[in-house]
């Protein structure tokens, strides 16, 4: 029996004003068919003026949670590039306390070296930029050491190929034990092996149905390799909105959930039109609920 599907939205931080953002998210925090939202994780704009306005996505989520009640949260998808994975495992333990127990934990690899937009903001911040396989090795690795901090009740040293750590210990714990969910974003074949051993869930940007059921396919076959069920992975896609054409978008949807994609993120572009999360809700959830 194929799952029921859940519906969220995601506000880009980016070109868009605090106050922008913090509207859509109070009014689909009151909208019960909206279960999730979310921010991605950029330093600069990736899209439109290069040097136009962009919030941090950990800091500006932290504040979201304290200003909303239901809806679950998170970054889509937090780069693994951008901060040790012990501090991340912390700032994310705070965010899952601020939240009392609302937070997704998403991550992947880091940009890919052929978005220039993106790699900018690593120089632009002084922060390194190594090739794809090292990036994955780390995400790997960052997954095993934010685990044991959100759960182990001593402190441990850590020696891996890429992470050093002596004497970490996550006090306090996250509100969701053993920790919040780890949802892993990327297509890459080696990022999918470490979805079968470290995701509960998994994101992939939607629109080629047939690049995400052959992805899924690998995942499967990963999953076997290392002897774990595939069906414990929840299959999430990305689909992004367009105000003037919503009939695309619900037929991304429906592609998405035929293929085994239950868990749905809508784009909103900015700027938000007044009322858009109940215009999301009435557009593409609870008419798909009502078969109409």
């Amino acid at each position: 029996m194929s799952a029921t599907p859940r519906f969220g939205i995601m506000t880009a931080p980016m070109r868009v004003d605090y106050g922008d953002i913090l509207r859509v998210w109070r009014e689909a925090d009151e909208i019960p068919e909206i279960e999730h939202a979310w921010l991605f994780d950029h330093l600069l704009p990736i899209a439109g003026d290069p040097h136009g306005p962009i919030h941090e996505g950990w800091t500006l989520l932290s504040a979201l949670a304290a200003y909303t009640n239901r809806i679950r949260l998170g970054v889509m998808v937090t780069s693994n590039r951008f901060r040790p994975p012990a501090m991340l495992a912390k700032i994310a333990t705070t965010v899952d306390i601020v939240s009392d127990g609302r937070l997704d934990f998403g991550i992947g690899a880091g940009s890919r070296p052929s978005l220039p937009e993106a790699r900018r903001e690593y120089e632009a911040h002084g922060l390194p930029y190594l090739g794809a396989a090292d990036a994955v090795e780390r995400l790997a690795e960052s997954c095993a050491v934010i685990r044991r901090l959100w759960t182990d009740e001593e402190p441990f040293d850590f020696h891996g190929k890429h992470i050093r750590l002596t004497g970490a210990f996550g006090n306090p714990k996250p509100v969701q034990r053993p920790g919040p969910p780890i949802l892993i974003g990327g297509r890459a074949k080696s990022t999918l092996r470490v979805v079968a051993e470290h995701a509960d869930a998994w994101n992939i940007p939607g629109g080629d149905i047939e690049d995400m059921v052959e992805r899924g396919a690998l995942l499967d076959r990963y999953c076997a390799d290392i002897g774990r069920d595939p069906s414990a992975i929840t299959r999430s896609a990305y689909l992004p909105v367009d105000y003037g054409d919503p009939g695309t978008t619900r037929a991304a949807i429906g592609e998405a959930v035929a293929a085994g994609f239950p868990h749905i993120v809508l784009g909103l572009p900015s700027p938000y039109p007044q009322g858009v999360a109940r215009w999301v809700a009435d557009e593409f959830i609870s008419a798909r609920q009502s078969g109409s």
